[in-house]
């Protein structure tokens, strides 16, 4: 897989007034009152996953299954770039991440999960954020600077699914591609679809 230092933020997209800052710390990723409720609550999730499964960190692979569990939309959209569509895709991906302490995920035990990207969130914020892989925090900067970019005031589960889909080093686009998900066409397919409607959040309608 290629290495991508920055996932592209959604080309059409116009800065409007101040940005939103990525998140500094734990505290700020988990309790920032511009998350949507769902992706709040897979925030949350993502945590207490992590800590069941004895994992030092959260990173992208644990994000993605409170996502699956926690937002709709990102369940819709997964949905719609599988071989076969449907439901088939999500089924196949939660299957993976639910083994993940017997499967595969074990080679990832106390191993830090740094997809190339963190230099970026560095720079832009300052710190890496304790209890959070620098892959996990990279994907949830992005997130917040493209919901500024559409000057949206909330930072949705979309947000930061598209922000996992374009970095193909991350645990996630891993499990993601096993599962037969075509990554490189989910976040096109999120991009084009903020493209369409610059100054509202990507409904999974948009997005199927």
């Amino acid at each position: 897989m290629t290495r991508v230092g920055s996932p592209p933020a959604p080309a059409g997209l116009r800065a409007s007034g101040r940005a939103q800052q990525p998140p500094r710390s734990r505290a700020h990723v988990e309790d920032d009152g511009r998350l949507t409720a769902e992706l709040a609550e897979a925030l949350s999730g993502a945590r207490r996953r992590a800590r069941r499964d004895g994992d030092g960190q959260i990173d992208t692979a644990h994000l993605l299954h409170s996502l699956l569990e926690a937002d709709p939309e990102v369940r819709a959209a997964l949905g719609g770039v599988g071989d076969s569509g449907g439901d088939a895709p999500v089924i196949r991906v939660l299957g993976y991440l639910v083994q993940r302490s017997i499967g595969y995920g074990l080679r990832w035990h106390g191993r830090v999960e740094d997809s190339g990207a963190v230099p970026v969130v560095r720079s832009r914020a300052g710190r890496t954020v304790a209890g959070w892989s620098p892959s996990a925090v990279s994907a949830l900067g992005h997130a917040w600077e493209w919901a500024s970019r559409r000057a949206d005031p909330r930072v949705h589960g979309l947000d930061v699914l598209a922000a996992l889909a374009a970095d193909h080093e991350c645990r996630a686009v891993e499990v993601m591609e096993r599962a037969g998900v075509d990554t490189r066409a989910l976040a096109g397919r999120l991009h084009r679809a903020s493209r369409r409607a610059p100054s509202r959040q990507v409904s999974s309608r948009q997005v199927s």
